[in-house]
């Protein structure tokens, strides 16, 4: 009697002592590396913005597969005028690549902002070859005309659910 493969859903955890290693650990391609801080620098940034930065390392069957960093009511402009959310950073390990994570990332973004009584996702890409854009494009963001430090700024409608 053979017992079934056992099917796990990624999950995300909060980056504690216990997994700092492992979030440490993802690296995306090396031709993705230019799209993309690392890890660590996003964890340093989420320490600089308590309460804003929103950092979990993505978890499939025991398995570190990705990271992510949300930000939550940031001042966009830094003078009140303009509050967004969305995705801050998104790193999926490069033997996991194409595997879903990176659109279990955005939906668990997405589900998180709407749980705050958002209706926008915001994200930044780098451009050209190697970059996010089509993977984002792909999931419904669209691009707004704006640029924040040499990236594309993309806008992704959130629709409510019924309860």
């Amino acid at each position: 009697m053979t017992t079934p493969p056992t099917t796990s859903a990624p999950r995300l955890e909060e980056i504690t002592a216990a997994n700092l290693e492992a979030a440490l650990g993802i690296r995306v391609h090396p031709e993705q590396e230019f799209a993309v801080s690392p890890v660590v620098k996003s964890l340093a940034e989420a320490y600089v913005h308590p309460g804003v930065a929103w950092p979990r390392l993505i978890v499939d069957d025991g398995r570190p597969v990705g990271f992510l960093m949300a930000f939550f009511d940031i001042d966009w402009r830094g003078d009140g005028s303009l509050i967004r959310s969305g995705l801050w950073r998104l790193n999926i390990q490069a033997g996991e690549q194409g595997r879903g994570y990176g659109r279990f990332a955005v939906e668990s973004v997405a589900r998180r902002i709407r749980d705050r009584g958002g209706e926008e996702l915001y994200v930044t890409w780098h451009p050209g070859a190697h970059g996010p854009e089509d993977f984002y494009l792909g999931l419904g963001f669209r691009d707004t005309g704006e640029r924040s430090g040499g990236e594309t700024v993309g806008v992704l409608a959130l629709e409510r659910t019924q309860e």
